[in-house]
């Protein structure tokens, strides 16, 4: 209906067009959180080594600390504080959790190219084992229906959380990069 010529654009657009995008739970323009690593060794100090030298307390990543750089960037990217609201820092720290055990799941440091490879193996559910001649089967149906709609975030309970947390407010809340 407008433009049309000799009548004043309609000013209810604007307002309209800024209520439609917070209703759809979408990302607001620029929108980045501001996390970092020292927020992330708080929130999750299970992936630090406390050390202790004259009463001094100093905590050292598990994986090198540019790769929890990296992840904490693209979990400022990917969970916006505008979609998630007071449940963001849990959020972004929990993305950032998740892609950190996936890492140590993986990670040999110094070990041989062959261990390395068998710490990057897909692993089951462990559904049934025996002694006699050592026997362990494994039930990976309950992974790959999981992770056919959500990736690898079934993979790490981290990740099963924060799957939960954004079924609860959409879809949208968050997107991976």
């Amino acid at each position: 209906m407008w433009p049309i010529t000799g009548v004043p654009a309609n000013p209810m657009v604007p307002l309209f067009e800024a209520t439609k995008a917070t209703a759809a739970n979408l990302p607001q323009a620029g929108d980045k959180g501001t996390y970092t690593a020292e927020l992330f060794q708080q929130d999750f100090p299970e992936f630090f080594t406390k050390t202790e030298t004259d009463g001094v307390a100093t905590y050292t990543p598990m994986i090198p600390a540019a790769t929890i750089d990296r992840y904490v960037e693209a979990a400022n990217a990917a969970v916006t504080p505008s979609v998630w609201g007071s449940d963001w820092r849990d959020a972004v720290g929990l993305y950032t959790a998740h892609l950190t055990a996936l890492r140590l799941q993986t990670y040999a440091d110094g070990s041989t190219p062959a261990a390395a490879a068998a710490k990057a193996a897909n692993a089951g559910t462990v559904k049934s084992a025996s002694m006699g001649d050592t026997s362990v089967s494994y039930d990976n149906t309950a992974i790959n229906a999981a992770t056919e709609r959500w990736g690898t975030w079934n993979a790490t309970r981290y990740g099963a959380q924060l799957a939960t947390m954004a079924r609860m407010i959409g879809l949208a809340g968050m997107y991976v990069i």
